[in-house]
């Protein structure tokens, strides 16, 4: 009883004294900001350079053969991708996040905007080959059957190929998410207070190190508990529209 009283107290004084616990709630909505736009920046360039993969993986035998300015073109853009991919998967994140914000962003003044800007260049390259790999998925008979039924190539990925690819790679994705959240806990490193810079700034202000990070750590395993969930419960919803 004596234990949990103290544990109280250390809590009153730790969250409660100063309104400290007005730090966490900014820091968590500072990191569901940064998640949210940059998985948004993270899908567009996935499906830019997913499509780009693909496309030239589908369609390089008939290039060779035709040869011509858009075999130039499709290998070009083919090789930026897979330079893009390999360079942002070969190397941290927070490297990644340091360089754009003393390197690209030497003047920047806000951390927020280029943690959204390096997270979602990082999460691009993991979203394009989730994608990539929904798109190759796709049996080649259905490209064969939307061709034969007069729709171009534009027309068979809108129409008949991202619908299914969406479906298929939707969970996936959804995991990229979470996996997200967790990555945006270095954004401390640019000055943003995010969540867990909130909890390590709490630590230096009381000098109590088990409360602020278990707190922290706790609030992340409650998000991703609640997103892990809500994945499990598109993927119940996606089958049994599949049956």
């Amino acid at each position: 009883m004596k234990w949990f009283i103290e544990l109280c107290d250390k809590f009153h004084f730790v969250f409660i004294e100063g309104d400290r616990y007005k730090q966490i709630f900014n820091g968590l909505l500072i990191t569901l900001e940064i998640t949210f736009f940059a998985l948004i920046i993270g899908i567009v360039i996935g499906v830019v350079i997913a499509t780009i993969r693909s496309t030239y993986d589908k369609n390089v035998e008939v290039l060779k053969r035709k040869r011509g300015p858009a075999l130039v073109l499709w290998t070009i853009l083919n090789i930026i991708a897979k330079l893009y991919l390999t360079v942002i998967r070969g190397t941290p994140t927070v490297v990644q996040l340091l360089i754009a914000y003393f390197v690209i962003f030497e003047s920047a003044t806000n951390g927020v905007p280029v943690a959204i800007f390096a997270f979602g260049i990082n999460s691009g390259a993991y979203v394009a080959e989730i994608l990539r790999g929904g798109i190759m998925s796709i049996p080649t008979g259905q490209f064969e059957a939307s061709r034969s039924l007069g729709f171009n190539y534009i027309q068979t990925m809108r129409y008949v190929i991202v619908p299914q690819v969406f479906k298929s790679v939707l969970p996936a994705l959804c995991n990229e998410f979470i996996v997200l959240i967790k990555e945006t806990s270095v954004a401390g490193y640019v000055g943003v207070n995010d969540l867990t810079k909130a909890g390590d700034l709490i630590r230096g202000r009381t000098f109590e190190a088990m409360l602020p990070l278990l707190g922290v750590a706790a609030i992340y395993l409650a998000l991703v508990v609640v997103l892990t969930s809500l994945v499990g419960v598109l993927e119940r919803r996606l089958r049994t529209n599949e049956r």
